[in-house]
C-alpha cells in the first residue's frame, strides 16, 4: 500500500464491536479480567492501551519499521531509547541538537555516568574521529534544530555500523512523509509526535520504531517500568492527525520553499538555513535523501533588537514554542527553544541573538509573505 493509504488504514480499521470508523478512545486504566489469569491481552493501562497500541502500529508502519512505542513526550522518548546504554558509556552525537536533547544529555544522563561528544556530523570524519572502545550510539538530528545541516545517513550508518554503534535518528523536522532513517540504515527512529505527526497543536507525544526484536523487547521493558506512556486521548489526537500527514507535508513543503525564497531575496535578511534553497551547503544530499524540504526554516536578522521587531511585529504567525503545526508559528532560539545551550556554544554554532526560526503551516502563502513584508519593514 501507499503512504497515505497506510496512514489512513493502519492501526485505524474499524472497530468490530460498533463499526465505528475511528478508532475509540479506550479512556480505562484498567480492565476486568474473566478469570485469574485470563484476560483479553489487556491488564494495566500502562503497560497496554488499545488506543496507543493502534497508534503504535500505525506509527511502526509509517516508518517502515516493525516495531513501534509510544511515549508521553519526545523527550520522553529519547530518555527512553538512552536507558538502554549503562553508566560508562559513550555518545556521538549531532553537534547542533535541539535544546532539550542537550539538556537532558549534559544536565542529566552525564550525572548517571554517561558521556558525549558533540561534533559535525555532516562531516563524516568528525564521527569517526570521535569514537572512543566505550562508543555506543551515535545520535542524530538531520535536519538539525535550528541551522538545518543535513547528515548523510546511509554514510553515517554504514560508518557506526563498521564499529558496532547503534544510530539513533531524531526525524522530528522530516516526518516519515519526508524521510525514513531505518531505510538509510538507521537502527532506531525518534519522534516528537507533538510535532508534524499531530499537526494541529492539540497534543504532546513521542514515539520510537525500530526493527531490532532484542532492542524491541528491551525498550518494551523499559516503556512499562519507567511509565511516561501517553494516555488514550493524546494517542488519538495523534492517530487523527497522521491520518493527512502526507498531504500536510506537501503544503509545508511548498510553503516552506515560498517563504525561504521571499526571505533570500530580502535587503534586510542576511542569511536564510532552508534545505530546498540550492544555497544550503548540503542541498544535494537534501534531494537525495528527503522526499522534499518541509517547512521548518530560520534567517539571521543580525541583532538582537532586529530579531525582536520581527518577532513583535508579526501578526498572522504566532510568536510560540513548538513547531509542526498547521499554524505557522515564529521564535527566537537562543532564547526559547535553546535557551539551556551555553551562550558561547551557540554563537559558535551559528545560533545568534538575531536567529529567528519559523514553522511554516498551510495557511496561504502569500498571507504569510506579506505578515513577514510588514514585519521586516519595521527594522
Amino acid at each position: 500500500m501507499g503512504f497515505s493509504t497506510d496512514a489512513i488504514h493502519v492501526g485505524q480499521e474499524h472497530d468490530p464491536a460498533t463499526g465505528a470508523i475511528i478508532v475509540p478512545i479506550y479512556q480505562t486504566s484498567t480492565y476486568v479480567q474473566d478469570e485469574l489469569g485470563k484476560h483479553k491481552g489487556y491488564e494495566y493501562s500502562r503497560t497496554l492501551n488499545p488506543t496507543r497500541a493502534a497508534l503504535e502500529r500505525n506509527l511502526a508502519r509509517l516508518e517502515g519499521g516493525q516495531f513501534g512505542f509510544a511515549f508521553a513526550s519526545g523527550m520522553a522518548a529519547i530518555n527512553a531509547v538512552m536507558t538502554l546504554l549503562k553508566s560508562g558509556d559513550h555518545v556521538v552525537t549531532s553537534r547542533n541538537l535541539y535544546g532539550g536533547t542537550f539538556r537532558l544529555f549534559e544536565r542529566v544522563l552525564k550525572g548517571f555516568g554517561f558521556d558525549f561528544t558533540y561534533v559535525p556530523t555532516t562531516n563524516l570524519a568528525s564521527v569517526k574521529d570521535a569514537i572512543r572502545e566505550n562508543t555506543r550510539l551515535l545520535f542524530l538530528e538531520t535536519p538539525t534544530n535550528p541551522i538545518m545541516e543535513i547528515t548523510d545517513l546511509a554514510a553515517a550508518s554504514e560508518l557506526a555500523h563498521q564499529h558496532k554503534l547503534l544510530v539513533v535518528v531524531d526525524n522530528t523536522f522530516m516526518s516519515p512523509y519526508l524521510q525514513r532513517p531505518l531505510e538509510l540504515g538507521a537502527d532506531i527512529v525518534i519522534h516528537s509526535t507533538t510535532k508534524y505527526l499531530n499537526g494541529h497543536s492539540d497534543g504532546v507525544g513521542g514515539a520510537v520504531v525500530m526493527n531490532d526484536p532484542d532492542l524491541a523487547d528491551r525498550l518494551k521493558f523499559l516503556q512499562n517500568a519507567a511509565g511516561a506512556v501517553p494516555g488514550p486521548m493524546d494517542s488519538w489526537l495523534v492517530l487523527r492527525g497522521v491520518k493527512t500527514l502526507a498531504v500536510r507535508m506537501r503544503q509545508h513543503s511548498e510553503n516552506g520553499m515560498a517563504v525561504a525564497q521571499y526571505l533570500a531575496s530580502h535587503p534586510k535578511v542576511k542569511l536564510v538555513h532552508f534545505p530546498g534553497l540550492p544555497s544550503h551547503p548540503q542541498y544535494e544530499l537534501g534531494r537525495k535523501q528527503m522526499r522534499g524540504p518541509g517547512g521548518m526554516l530560520s534567517f539571521e536578522t543580525g541583532s538582537i533588537e532586529n530579531a525582536r521587531t520581527v518577532l513583535n511585529s508579526v501578526r498572522l504567525c504566532s510568536l510560540a514554542e513548538s513547531l509542526g503545526g498547521v499554524e505557522t508559528l515564529i521564535s527566537h532560539p537562543a532564547s526559547m527553544t535553546h535557551a539551556s545551550v551555553p551562550p558561547e556554544e551557540r554563537r559558535r554554532l551559528g545560533i545568534t541573538d538575531g536567529l529567528v526560526r519559523i514553522s511554516v503551516g498551510i495557511e496561504d502563502v502569500e498571507d504569510l509573505i506579506a505578515d513577514l513584508d510588514q514585519a521586516l519593514a519595521r527594522i
